[in-house]
């Protein structure tokens, strides 16, 4: 499920026209996203499309967990808020938004949304891969499976630039345990 709360101009979920050069919003953008992590398909239909969600480690992201994911952008920046449900309890995830949209290949979610990208890559330079310029929402998940992390930046991402968050394996940038497609709005 894909909610935009609109504000001043219709179908844009914008309140306000920003100021492009300096890549600040006047008003408000606001994106709630809903889905649930289904399993790769083991074979797909030509034409057809992936699921939202897909889970690569049901063992860590069982099929049916739920997933919700907000952003919020406007003159003071960007939050991202993930909340998860029915993941392995007491496990520590890393997340992070990432460049790509998820695919059957867990490696289509491409690499981690830099603010200022690393023109090295992979980038593992630490004044670009930290969390000031990357949206890093790591978490535990509590004894039900559910866990909720934010991250909130000055900056407003680039327009394309973030398309999905990845849930690792652990903290950090372990292996991919899932991902989820999300259509973020850049400014």
């Amino acid at each position: 499920m894909l909610t935009e709360r609109p504000g001043g101009r219709p179908g844009t979920g914008l309140t306000g026209t920003g100021d492009l050069a300096t890549g600040t919003p006047a008003g408000a953008y606001q994106l709630l996203f809903d889905s649930r992590f289904a399993v790769v398909p083991k074979a797909l239909v030509p034409g057809a499309d992936l699921p939202k969600a897909l889970t690569y480690k049901p063992a860590l992201v069982p099929a049916g967990a739920g997933v919700r994911v907000k952003q919020r952008t406007d003159g003071d920046g960007t939050r991202v808020t993930l909340r998860v449900s029915g993941l392995k309890a007491g496990h520590r995830y890393g997340a992070h938004v990432h460049t790509g949209v998820c695919g059957t290949d867990p490696a289509a979610a491409g690499e981690h949304y830099q603010h200022e990208k690393d023109p090295v890559r992979p980038s593992t330079d630490p004044a670009y891969a930290n969390a000031r310029n990357e949206v890093r929402l790591d978490f535990t998940a509590d004894a039900r499976g559910d866990g909720t992390a934010s991250a909130t930046h000055a900056w407003g991402f680039r327009p394309g630039g973030a398309r999905s968050i990845v849930l690792h394996e652990a903290a950090g940038a372990a292996g991919r345990a899932a991902c989820v497609s999300v259509p973020f709005r850049g400014w």
